[in-house]
């Protein structure tokens, strides 16, 4: 998942992801702990055994990212994150979420209120930029949390984290994300070993999620990453990729297939200007986070129908290839807020967000603020609707009206 940066002051990392070793970047984030209660009435159960409809998607999703926040207005709020839930249900009309993002209590919270909707859980998390055995740790405090949802009945396939070259300390130079991703663009790095590295780190976390999490396991990669996929049950794809032609989009993605696995685009998207599909995983490589407020550098043209119009034809693809699911990137990013009257400020412009953050004072780092649904959030609901309806296995699950 593409992901912002920080504003000036944060002592936080800066975090991206490579969308594709030559160039397509993206970012993301998780973790969760304590067991549910009780999952409510409308839990779901757990479908892991149930085949692939083809066509259709079986977990139509969105990815739902739980951070810290690094002003007192984006903190994580309890009370926001259920408002959020629920629109991810009843509004977008999904069936599924993907809990993406760090600090075990706050996820966990997340986790529990997706499931007491009968979402579908796709728990992945990455904590990035700390020693390895730390992050080993914390995937296994989150496996043992997603363990006790999948007992309760929920719904949950377990993801150990997603390309780990950017995130895991010592496989690229740098001594955060956004540093690696630069020398992986300027070639400073070598493949072999950082090929080496990260397969021993994919193996590793599969043996600690295997340990500690008894349903399907998965990871995310990049497209075109060099992944043992017999290590886990369900395939993860970053999916930034763009054709002029859709059923190029399909021929992809079916091609997910040849191992005899579930596929699921792990995320995709593009954020909200003129041309954004064609620039995937890096369109959010447009701001100066070194000034306050941080202001896009480049000249993009802020065109919500360009980002619609891509989220649209990825889900239709991904129906008619007979993935097992995809997950929109991202719903919300609240430090991007829109600022329709100042574009220079319109951080919104370079988000993948599918809904916009307004605020009262976006300068003002204690202001409320609210969020207003996008283009592409319409056209994705439009199409989640439809299939829910249908029972999410005919063909029109594709959704062009």
């Amino acid at each position: 998942m593409p992901r912002k940066h920080h504003r000036p002051g944060s002592t936080r990392p800066i975090w991206t992801r490579r969308g594709a070793l030559a160039g397509a970047l993206v970012l993301g984030a998780i973790g969760a702990t304590t067991p549910l209660a009780s999952l409510g009435a409308k839990a779901a159960g757990r479908r892991d055994e149930e085949p692939d409809p083809e066509p259709g998607l079986r977990d139509r999703g969105v990815c739902y990212t739980v951070k810290k926040g690094d002003t007192p207005s984006t903190a994580w709020s309890a009370e926001r994150m259920r408002e959020d839930i629920r629109a991810v249900d009843e509004d977008l009309h999904a069936n599924a979420v993907k809990v993406t993002g760090d600090g075990v209590e706050r996820l966990a919270a997340t986790a529990e209120a997706a499931a007491e909707r009968g979402l579908h859980l796709r728990i992945e998390p990455t904590l990035a930029d700390r020693p390895r055995q730390e992050i080993l740790d914390h995937l296994a405090e989150v496996g043992a949390h997603a363990r006790e949802l999948r007992r309760q009945g929920a719904g949950v396939e377990f993801s150990v984290g997603c390309e780990f070259y950017l995130f895991v300390p010592g496989i690229i130079p740098g001594s955060n994300a956004l540093e690696r991703v630069q020398n992986l663009l300027k070639g400073n790095y070598d493949p072999e070993e950082a090929d080496r590295e990260t397969a021993a780190f994919i193996a590793d976390a599969a043996r600690t999620g295997r340990s500690v999490f008894d349903g399907p396991l998965s990871y995310a990669s990049a497209q075109g990453d060099a992944v043992d996929w017999d290590l886990f049950d369900i395939i993860g794809i970053d999916y930034y990729a763009h054709f002029p032609e859709h059923e190029k989009y399909v021929r992809q993605m079916r091609s997910y297939h040849g191992r005899g696995k579930p596929v699921v685009l792990a995320e995709f998207g593009c954020v909200t200007y003129e041309g954004a599909p064609q620039d995937g995983g890096m369109g959010w490589n447009q701001v100066d986070y070194t000034v306050d407020p941080p202001m896009i550098t480049g000249d993009p043209v802020r065109s919500e129908r360009a980002q619609a119009d891509y989220v649209g034809e990825i889900a239709d693809a991904a129906a008619a290839a007979g993935l097992r699911g995809a997950y929109a990137f991202d719903f919300v990013e609240p430090a991007s807020p829109h600022v329709p009257d100042e574009p220079v400020y319109d951080l919104d412009t370079v988000s993948y967000g599918l809904v916009k953050p307004v605020f009262d004072d976006f300068r003002d780092p204690e202001s409320d603020w609210h969020w207003e649904p996008k283009e592409a959030f319409r056209i994705l609901s439009e199409r989640y609707a439809r299939a829910r309806k249908s029972g999410g296995t005919e063909e029109n699950c594709d959704m062009n009206p």
